[in-house]
């Protein structure tokens, strides 16, 4: 199996991942943390998956993970400055440089345990030096191994991070799954 990840370009792909099995289902398409709380909020049904087609307009929202022409991960990528983390009191600014955030990778079932996850944080890592990201941040759990819920999982964990060569950064005050959630950090330049 070979894993490449590029940048979501494709909608039917994004849809794929992130899309509900029924149009007008109220899933997160990712848009809980790239939209403020109450624009959010307010989006329900297929009107998720159009916003979603209209910020991919605007260019990537994050990358995909392919193994062939099968699209099997995401992982969502932006600058900071435009997300929820850039007004979250509950995870703090390390400093002002315009990093970008990292807070979602998700795989589909029938292809965990490969690796893809791995794949995802190193594919959004080079998407974001490629778009002269100075750092880049990520927002998982601390969960000292202990099994992490799927649905909650999507953050990822402080050891998914490490072996990507991320180094804690702060503790934050948000707990996710009864797990602290911690900011890690990457240096791109």
């Amino acid at each position: 199996m070979t894993i490449e990840v590029r940048a979501a370009s494709e909608f039917a792909d994004v849809k794929t991942m992130l899309g509900p099995k029924r149009a007008d289902a109220n899933v997160c398409w990712c848009l809980s943390y790239r939209l403020p709380s109450k624009e959010n909020q307010a989006l329900t049904g297929t009107a998720r998956g159009r916003k979603v087609s209209a910020l991919m307009r605007q260019g990537p929202p994050g990358v995909l993970a392919y193994d062939g022409d099968e699209v099997v991960g995401w992982a969502a990528v932006h600058p900071r400055a435009d997300t929820a983390f850039a007004t979250n009191r509950r995870i703090p600014h390390v400093d002002d440089l315009e990093v970008w955030s990292l807070w979602c990778v998700r795989v589909r079932p029938g292809h965990r345990g490969e690796g893809i996850s791995h794949a995802l944080v190193e594919g959004a890592v080079a998407f974001a030096r490629d778009a002269g990201a100075p750092a880049i941040e990520a927002y998982p759990v601390d969960n000292g191994g202990a099994k992490v819920d799927l649905t909650m999982g999507y953050v990822g964990t402080k050891r998914l991070f490490e072996k990507a060569g991320f180094s804690k950064a702060a503790d934050t005050d948000s707990v996710l799954n009864g797990f602290p959630r911690v900011l890690m950090r990457l240096d791109l330049r």
